[in-house]
């Protein structure tokens, strides 16, 4: 099967309505398609993959079903495994071991992004572009800012990459900046 962001994202979108949920789901898919850059990998594969790891979570949002409908739709549709077994093993519960850098990033990447746009819409520009990795430590601190963001899988996560987490920090603002207009994080002027 000839892999295509656009067909992944209108499947995306045919199994998730909360644009918020679309919007999380792409801003992996930007982060992934960035690490695929610098590791010299499929750039399609990767953002695809990111762009897909949540598509069952507002049907199926328990960790008990959640990732288990994706894989299923997605290998009826001829995905590549690779893809599949990343989406997999993102959820902890499954118990499928992330021996690969696609699960490894797309792991690492998933709670981030999160904390990372919260991060962006309570300064007061309401800007991903500039924000530094020191606020989003800070914020990381706060268990009260972001509730739903899991930090130790966060650090977790930059740990199977094995890369220092404020780079690894970095690294995604900058993805995610990339295309701040599309992620609706521009800020205000």
């Amino acid at each position: 099967m000839a892999l295509s962001y656009q067909d992944a994202l209108a499947l995306l979108r045919e199994h998730t309505k909360n644009e918020n949920l679309v919007k999380h789901a792409m801003a992996v898919s930007f982060a992934l398609r960035a690490y695929a850059r610098k590791f010299g990998e499929d750039e399609v594969l990767w953002s695809v993959t990111g762009l897909l790891h949540d598509l069952d979570y507002e049907e199926y949002p328990t960790l008990e079903e959640h990732t288990l409908f994706t894989a299923r739709w997605l290998r009826e549709r001829g995905y590549p495994e690779e893809a599949v077994q990343a989406i997999l093993a993102h959820n902890d519960l499954r118990g499928i071991p992330r021996d690969n850098k696609l699960a490894h990033a797309l792991f690492a990447c998933d709670e981030l992004t999160g904390l990372i746009t919260a991060t962006a819409l309570v300064r007061p520009n309401k800007s991903v572009i500039g924000l530094q990795p020191s606020a989003v430590r800070k914020k990381m601190k706060d268990k009260a800012f972001a509730r739903g963001v899991n930090r130790e899988d966060v650090v977790k996560g930059a740990e199977e990459l094995d890369m220092p987490l404020d780079e690894h920090i970095a690294f995604v603002i900058a993805a995610m900046s990339e295309e701040a207009e599309t992620l609706g994080l521009v800020g205000v002027p």
